[in-house]
């Protein structure tokens, strides 16, 4: 549904080709297996959102989604003890469950689309198949009817059309997510497969949905006691529309979570803390325990010189996925999203065109991959875990300057500014910051999740002071 927002007012027409039928309301489908999980929009995703769909932010909000203030509302328990409550004002993210996030892109999508001059038609239970064209340009893609043979007669027997046809394009999008076929496709053109990248940490997580039975049950703060070396196992607790807190355990290899009731409340005692254990007597369930096991970060480069054909672009999970439980997929969906709309105003479609979209989809995936791959590399075995030296000693680094953001204020915000995706993982290499992260001793946190909130004081020059900590203050909101 972004894609299209993305074209809308671009080219004369669009056509999505949708394998599952679209529900009414906000409901599951079958068609998202990841949907049940956590979901949020971070920072630089709500303003991507923002900037294709104005308002649909807030539209979310109206529906029930909870806007977290980083790190008033979300607090995380690192290696040294919790990370100290400040109120910077400068990061959230909105929390949803996937079947209301859903809903309204897909009813604000639709509606920009028949306001605009591009026409829009909607193939439901329908299947790319393939792509046209050759080698050099892609000129269409192929598509029948789901639940159609591989002979082109339907599953069931019955006298459906199901015969493969193919739609000709100007331009075709991939937005078809982790199970993208794309590289099958290339060979069917005559292209070699792009080069892949893949780390693969082997975290499973489960997810189940509470309610609250009293006060307890709904601390003021959402929690995260994310793994790390020495902790395999983590979980997150945050609240979602409707008055429901989510609650997700996961697991490396050996650890992973189960999904039957008593499994999956006793697996959450054994975490890097007690804290979310704790709340479960005070907690209702509301869902089943559903589990989810296909995390691997996996990055195809098609932004390579040569590496698509004109006429194509991938984007989101297609061109690059992420291991879900760090929460930053959709913000990079909508970034990739307006990278592409802001490639086609600076020009339109010309020669040349799919390449450049392709590197800006690119550049808005970098600082994601940074975190996620810096993240999940330590517990990566097999030929995939021989990164580079240059790799290894910046994943220590990261580690490092975790440990440190638990307490410092000032590398809490500039780690913030990268995670939620409004500033360059470079911001975290600044000599200045590298100074504060090597040359100043860990300093544990507090042993429990704070309830109160310390106040962080700026300074527009020189040095200040922030929770009891001497810092040097930000000059300005997105500056180091």
């Amino acid at each position: 549904m972004l894609a299209v927002t993305a074209l809308l007012g671009h080219v004369d027409a669009v056509t999505v080709v949708e394998r599952d039928r679209y529900p009414q309301g906000h409901v599951f489908r079958k068609g998202v297996p990841q949907a049940r999980h956590l979901h949020v929009f971070l920072t630089g995703g709500q303003r991507a959102l923002d900037a294709l769909l104005p308002g649909t932010v807030q539209a979310l909000t109206d529906a029930g989604a909870r806007t977290l203030h980083l790190p008033r509302d979300l607090v995380t328990r690192t290696g040294v003890g919790w990370q100290r409550r400040f109120d910077e004002q400068r990061h959230t993210c909105v929390s949803a469950t996937r079947p209301v996030i859903d809903g309204i892109v897909r009813d604000r999508a639709l509606r920009a689309a028949a306001g605009s001059k591009t026409r829009l038609e909607v193939l439901e239970a329908t299947e790319a198949v393939g792509l046209t064209g050759d080698a050099g340009r892609v000129t269409g893609v192929r598509i029948r009817a789901r639940g159609a043979r591989g002979d082109g007669q339907p599953a069931d027997g019955s006298a459906a059309d199901t015969a493969e046809r193919s739609i000709p394009a100007v331009l075709v999008v991939d937005g078809s997510g982790r199970s993208s076929k794309t590289p099958q496709w290339y060979a069917e053109l005559g292209r070699p497969a792009p080069r892949e990248e893949t780390v693969d940490a082997g975290i499973a997580y489960a997810t189940r949905i509470f309610r609250p039975t009293g006060p307890a049950g709904a601390p003021d703060i959402g929690v995260n006691i994310p793994h790390w070396p020495g902790n395999p196992r983590g979980a997150v607790y945050v609240p979602v529309e409707d008055g429901k807190w989510l609650l997700t355990a996961s697991g490396i290899r050996g650890h992973h979570p189960p999904t039957d009731d008593r499994g999956f409340a006793d697996f959450t005692a054994t975490v890097g803390d007690p804290f979310i254990h704790g709340l479960l007597p005070h907690l209702e369930p509301v869902s089943p325990v559903h589990g989810f096991r296909d995390t691997s970060n996996r990055r195809r480069h098609y932004e390579r010189p040569g590496a698509v054909p004109e006429g194509f672009v991938v984007l989101g999970d297609a061109n690059c996925t992420f291991n879900p439980v760090y929460g930053q997929g959709m913000s990079v969906v909508a970034l990739g999203a307006l990278a592409l709309r802001r490639t086609l105003e600076s020009g339109g479609l010309r020669p040349g065109f799919a390449g450049e979209a392709q590197r800006a989809v690119a550049r808005a995936s970098d600082a994601a991959w940074f975190g996620a791959v810096g993240a999940d590399r330590p517990y990566v075995s097999g030929p995939e875990s021989r990164a580079g030296l240059l790799e290894r000693l910046t994943n220590r680094y990261l580690q490092r300057f975790i440990g440190h953001m638990a307490v410092d204020p000032v590398l809490g915000a500039a780690f913030r500014d990268v995670f939620c995706l409004t500033a360059p993982p470079s911001r975290l290499l600044s000599p200045r910051l590298a100074l504060r992260v090597l040359l100043r001793p860990l300093r544990p946190g507090p042993g429990t999740p704070q309830t109160r909130v310390e106040p962080v004081r700026r300074a527009t020059r020189g040095r200040g002071t922030a929770g009891g900590a001497e810092v040097t203050a930000p000059r300005s909101a997105g500056t180091d």
